[in-house]
């Protein structure tokens, strides 16, 4: 029998349609199809001046905002070869993490909602409401911030960023805690996750895979270690691995995430160098808001900036980050002109999704949808 799972189903967490074959209760074919929310991200960045395309970046993933912001700025940085003020770096990597939690914690109350543990999904947007004070905070925003710009950051940080962080930090290391103690050993919980949506290391590899779903197959490979980018060589943290290979060890490998998380942030705000937010390179970088009142220079570079934007070498770059979801690649080609002639993203959601039928041909059909919540995808991302 053929079964059509989506486009519109509460458990695909958007537009997503699975095409399945079963034997009685037994999945023994499985095709994933995607693009019901194409957004013409890609194209439509080509049209646009470099800086005005970052804030289409906040829609891929729209529980990582800053993490698709940080990938876009790096590998326009790397262009142009602009220098980011320590203190930038920092708060950069802070509020990546500050994200990082902020999209696990929508995935476990998601997730757990899924396979039958409602409160979950309440105590975990409870906790989110402090990542988003923090957004909030910084940016105006509680969800497409838009934050990072290129050269920096938009503004410094605000006076109770400091009070903000230390909430958060007391808070979800409390919280954590919590919710494993209601999890962890939950009857329903392990029988729906344990030995479920087996993904092998070499499958994995295989399947080009990564974040959470790869290390939960035993491989310990995290960008923020084997290509540090922003600073975090600079921070002391561990990756989780779990050898499971099943629904249960990303569970496990995503809560430890958390706490790692969490002392990189601890580690971010009692060091938070000093100094400028944003990079000193006219032509390239907006100067302050001060410093157009009292000179003219910088107001013919503010002005010519906003108008006409900067010009990248001809050439091609591709830099990568660690997004809650895996690997996120941002590759540009230029020709020289304001505008970018090719983006291309690599949204770590569409290549992990494109791994389901390995995780569920051979199971039941009722753990597709645990398989399906363990990927933790974003259709924004998977169709931008």
């Amino acid at each position: 029998m053929t079964i059509n799972m989506g486009p519109q189903h509460p458990a695909t967490h958007g537009v997503l349609r699975v095409i399945l074959e079963i034997d009685g209760e037994t999945v023994i074919r499985c095709q994933p199809e995607v693009g019901y929310l194409h957004t013409g991200i890609e194209k439509t960045a080509e049209a646009k001046l470099y800086y005005k395309a970052l804030p289409m970046t906040d829609r891929m993933d729209y529980l990582a905002p800053m993490s698709n912001n940080l990938g876009y700025c790096l590998g326009v940085e790397k262009f142009l070869g602009v220098e980011i003020p320590e203190k930038a770096q920092w708060v950069r990597v802070l509020l990546a993490e500050v994200t990082r939690i902020n999209s696990h914690l929508v995935w476990l109350g998601t997730h757990a909602l899924d396979i039958g543990a409602l409160s979950m999904v309440l105590y975990a947007f409870r906790e989110r409401e402090d990542v988003l004070s923090i957004y909030e905070a910084v940016s105006g925003q509680r969800m497409m911030s838009t934050y990072f710009r290129i050269g920096g950051l938009a503004e410094d940080l605000p006076e109770n960023f400091d009070q903000l962080v230390r909430t958060l930090l007391k808070n979800i290391t409390v919280r954590l805690q919590e919710y494993e103690n209601i999890l962890t050993n939950n009857r329903i919980w392990r029988n729906r996750t344990i030995g479920v949506g087996k993904l092998t290391a070499e499958d994995a590899i295989d399947a080009g895979v990564t974040g959470p779903l790869l290390r939960a197959s035993g491989v310990n490979y995290d960008l923020r270690k084997a290509r540090p980018y922003s600073g975090y060589e600079k921070f002391d943290f561990d990756v989780p691995t779990s050898n499971r290979c099943d629904c249960f060890g990303r569970y496990e490998v995503r809560m430890e995430e958390m706490r790692q998380s969490l002392r990189i942030i601890q580690q971010a705000i009692d060091g938070i160098p000093q100094g400028r937010f944003r990079a000193r390179a006219p032509g390239i970088v907006l100067p302050t808001k001060e410093e157009t009142l009292y000179s003219m220079e910088a107001l013919i570079y503010h002005f010519k900036l906003i108008t006409e934007g900067f010009s990248p070498p001809v050439g091609e770059v591709y830099q990568t980050i660690e997004s809650p979801k895996g690997e996120l690649g941002f590759y540009f080609v230029s020709d020289g002109s304001p505008k970018p002639y090719r983006m291309r993203v690599r949204p770590p959601s569409f290549v992990n999704i494109a791994a389901l039928p390995k995780l569920v041909v051979g199971g039941l059909l009722a753990d597709v949808i645990a398989c399906i919540g363990s990927i933790d995808i974003v259709l924004g991302e998977v169709d931008r």
